[in-house]
This record gives C-alpha cells, structure tokens and sequence, in this order.
C-alpha cells in the first residue's frame, strides 16, 4: 500500500511504507556512554485552551513516555527545551513536571536531570536573575533530580559582560548541593541567547564559559554544548578539567562525537534521542563492546532524519519531535502546548514521517501509515 505525500515544491509522489520495524528491545543503561534523551511533554488535546494559556498537559501521556525512555536505559533529561521551555511551557507547568518526573524516576529507578532557568522572569536586574534562578534550583534539588543549569534570556539582557556571566554562574554553583550540568545553547535554538557568555564572538565566551567551570570543577558535572559545530565541542571538551564530561548537544554531529577519537569523547544528552530512544541506546550498547564500526553503521542513518527535524529556524524541532511520537503511537493524538503543531509545513512533516520510516522507527508501521494518511486527508490530499 502506498501513500502520496506532497513535497517541498508542492508535488505528489508515491511512497512504499516499510512493512517491519527495526527491533530494539528493551535493555540495560549504556556502561561506556552516559546518555540522556531530552523528552518532550504531551498537551491534553481536550483542554479548552489559547496559545496565551498556561500549558495544559497530559501527565498519563508525559509519564508514560518517560517510563519508555528509562526502559531502554537511557536517562530523562526533563523541562528542558525540547519540554518547550519558554514556547508553551511556562515555570508552573515546568516545575509540576520536575515534581512528576522526578518522583516516577524513583519509582522506576531511572535516571534524571532537570532544567533550571529563568522563565518566571520576562526581564529583571542581575539580583532578580540571582533569585529566579535560586527558585527553580530548590525545586530541582528538593524533587532529588540533578540539576541542569540552562542558559536564561534574561540573564543575556541584563548581563553588561562576561564578569556578570562569572558572578551569576559562581554564585549559583556555590550553592547548589551536588554537581550540575551546565548548558550553552545557541542562537540557532534562541535567539534570544545571541551574544551568550558575555560575548557574540565564540572564542571570548568559551573562554568565559570555562572560566566558570575552572573555578568549581567540584560542581560541575559536565558541560551540555549547542551550537551544532563539532569541532568546537571536540576543541571544548579538550580543555575541559579531569572530571568533567562534555554531553554533546549536537543533533548534527552526534555519531562522531559520541564516538569519539583517540583524545576524547562525548557523551550525549540530545533532543533527537526523543524519537531515535530505543535506536540510539541499542547503538550505545554496541559501542560498550568496543565496536565502533557497528555503532556508527546504527546510527549513521539516522542523522538524515535528525538534520530534517533541526534544519532552520532550529527552534522548531519539538514540532517533528511530537509529530513522529504521535506516529508510533506513544500518544494519540498530534496537539502540542501552545499550538506549536502549526510551527511546521505539511512537505516537512512527511519528509519526517518517510525518513522515520525508512529507518524502521515506528513499532507499529501500519498504525503511523494509517496516522499520516489521516493527517494528510486534513490537508486535502486524497489517497
């Protein structure tokens, strides 16, 4: 059975799904690698909501796809961007998900990070920043997740320069009680985050940026990088002190990095390993007993599908993310909080559904054919 799908020129073409998935079963965490997936959240579709309304989830939904991930051994990176943080996902709705994830990760024994920003706070001066900051801090803290310190919009408008960055960051290091993971996100994921560290020239905020974690490398655990350029990670994670991991961020390059060469490696704390979870955590297995070869021969074909959902603007990456959950049915329906479903064309959505496919991602073939056909019969487009 075929399905037409239109393309970026507004064409229809034919596509043979594929008739068996890939089998990738359940498992241990990776022992070489420390892996984390960045989850997205499932909106409650029935809720009578605008996209100016706080966020209304389904939490059944959200739960059960995290139980999914920490099945496969990989470990929940939770209210980070691919949640939406700041497009749909305000702090009250990220903190009752820290809260909720953090308590069913006990239960189920998974592992979990959760984001600390700013986003109850538009703008404000650097104490205000301080503060907003310390707030989500103890919430993370006290739900007993480790803690991701992620880069905040309003920490970049009110900074005048790196020593602000030094002061902010310090502080909140000597506070926090166990190691954190700081993130660098890019402006490909932000704009609003242009000009990070102090500085738009990458050199001078990676210079700052270490600056930081060379004053507390006791409190840091790591470091999460974005900025979709893998030799500056590889050029990071070599100056990084004895101790701390680099967690590649990379959704271009995660393969190589991952992998690693004679210097060094990368571990990965990633949005793709949303939808490539069970794929990416056998790939990881594979890589524990030293072949790397078969590692890469997993994983490699994966990273067409990952620069389609990421391509520009980067942001809108949780659209495609939600769109393939949807498809292999982890939740049954395609809403996402805010109206972000919108965020992406009909040609882009079936270039992910045919990629997606092709590489075996969908448990239930016939059930994501059956989803698109109904997607695409929305838009006018006849079988």
């Amino acid at each position: 059975m075929s399905v037409r799908l239109p393309d970026a020129t507004g064409s229809l073409r034919l596509y043979e799904p594929r008739a068996e998935p890939l089998t990738a079963r359940p498992g241990p965490p990776p022992a070489s690698r420390t892996v984390f997936s960045a989850a997205h959240v499932v909106a409650d579709p029935y809720a009578d909501t605008t996209p100016d309304s706080p966020a209304a989830v389904d939490w059944d939904a959200t739960l059960a796809f995290r139980r999914h991930l920490w099945s496969h051994g990989l470990g929940v990176a939770e209210a980070m961007d691919t949640a939406q943080r700041g497009m749909g996902l305000e702090w009250a709705g990220a903190a009752e998900l820290i809260r909720r994830s953090a308590a069913e990760a006990r239960a189920c024994g998974g592992r979990i990070a959760c984001g600390v920003g700013t986003d109850q706070l538009a703008a404000g001066t650097l104490a205000e920043v301080r503060a907003a900051y310390e707030e989500q801090l103890a919430v993370v803290e006290e739900s007993g997740a480790q803690a991701i310190l992620m880069a905040s919009r309003a920490l970049t408008a009110a900074a005048a320069g790196p020593e602000d960055y030094l002061e902010v960051y310090g502080h909140l290091l000597r506070q926090a009680t166990e190691p954190v993971i700081l993130h660098w996100l890019g402006p490909m994921f932000d704009p609003a985050l242009e000009g990070y560290w102090g500085s738009t020239n990458l050199d001078t905020a990676t210079a700052t940026f270490l600056e930081v974690i060379a004053a507390h490398p006791d409190k840091v655990d790591g470091i999460k990088v974005s900025l979709l350029d893998a030799r500056r990670e590889i050029d990071l994670r070599r100056r990084l002190p004895d101790g701390v991991r680099c967690y590649t961020g990379d959704d271009f390059h995660y393969p190589e990095l991952i992998a690693g060469d004679g210097q060094g490696f990368s571990h990965a704390l990633l949005g793709i390993f949303d939808p490539l979870g069970p794929l990416a955590a056998e790939a990881v297995r594979v890589l524990d007993t030293g072949d790397a070869d078969g590692f890469r021969e997993l994983l490699d074909p994966t990273v067409e599908l990952s620069r389609h959902l990421f391509r520009a603007p980067t942001r809108f990456y949780k659209t495609g993310v939600v769109f393939l959950a949807w498809l292999a049915g982890h939740q049954s329906h395609f809403t996402m909080v805010g109206g972000l479903q919108s965020a992406r064309s009909l040609p882009h959505l079936a270039r992910a559904y045919e990629l997606a496919d092709s590489l075996g991602l969908f448990p239930d073939p016939k059930l994501a054919e059956e989803r698109m056909k109904c997607l695409l019969a929305v838009h006018g487009v006849e079988q």
